[in-house]
């Protein structure tokens, strides 16, 4: 079984970046859109960027400016750079992949990477 495997999280002042980094432990094919959702204490899964394949983005409106979503296709890799963080950016981030194959559509979640920003 394929699993998304993150690193890159941790504790960070405010006004400081983070990189988060997603990849796969084994091949995936059919990837279409890879993103990053978080999730607060208390609060739903949200959707923080996501990519398409031919390099589309989407952002939640509030790291719009700050975050920064890319993919390596040839890798399927993911990554997220977080710039100017926040106390709100508190969370734990999960990468995404979403795509199809000739028996249907796919998901892949990964295990999650607290990123924590305080003073």
């Amino acid at each position: 079984q394929v699993q998304l495997v993150e690193s890159g999280g941790g504790l960070v002042q405010p006004g400081g970046s983070l990189r988060l980094a997603c990849a796969p432990s084994g091949n995936i094919f059919g990837i279409s859109v890879m993103g990053w959702y978080r999730q607060a204490p208390g609060k739903q899964r949200e959707l923080v960027a996501d990519i398409s394949t031919t390099g589309n983005t989407n952002y939640e409106d509030s790291v719009k400016g700050r975050f920064t979503i890319s993919r390596d296709n040839a890798k399927n890799t993911l990554f997220l750079q977080m710039d100017s963080l926040k106390p709100e950016d508190t969370a734990v981030y999960y990468c995404n992949f979403k795509g199809r194959r000739l028996i249907g559509r796919f998901e892949y979640w990964g295990q999650g990477t607290q990123v924590t920003v305080s003073s």
